[in-house]
């Protein structure tokens, strides 16, 4: 299929060039509530970046736990165990921007361990 190199769109400011839409990328927010957290997981076909949006974020990469902050920038490479949770502390959710990187599929998602019974 062939598809055309650029995307231009003219905007009232200015205007911007496409180039590339979800190729080998998609890009997510991640929302965590206080208290929660995600499963422990890894994926075997993509790295993943993630940048801390509020403050409050805790991720835990191979066993280490970081406190990033805001817009500090978190690899997780692929086959890395990681997960995302939010300080119990805290009267508000956390969110992360995720950029994940390879071939993206939900279902490549190893659960190594979930408090929602999911592992």
């Amino acid at each position: 299929m062939e598809r055309p190199a650029t995307l231009h769109v003219d905007k009232p400011w200015g205007s911007f060039d496409q180039f590339v839409l979800n190729e080998r990328c998609t890009v997510k927010i991640l929302t965590c509530a206080p208290g929660r957290k995600l499963s422990l997981q890894r994926h075997r076909d993509r790295g993943e970046l993630w940048v801390a949006l509020d403050p409050g974020v805790i991720v835990e990469r191979d066993g280490e736990l970081l406190r990033p902050a805001v817009g500090e920038q978190v690899w997780l490479p692929a086959g890395s165990t990681h997960r995302l949770s939010c300080e119990s502390e805290t009267a508000h959710p956390v969110r992360v921007l995720e950029v994940s990187l390879g071939t993206f599929d939900e279902a490549d998602i190893e659960r190594l361990q979930d408090d929602y019974g999911r592992a």
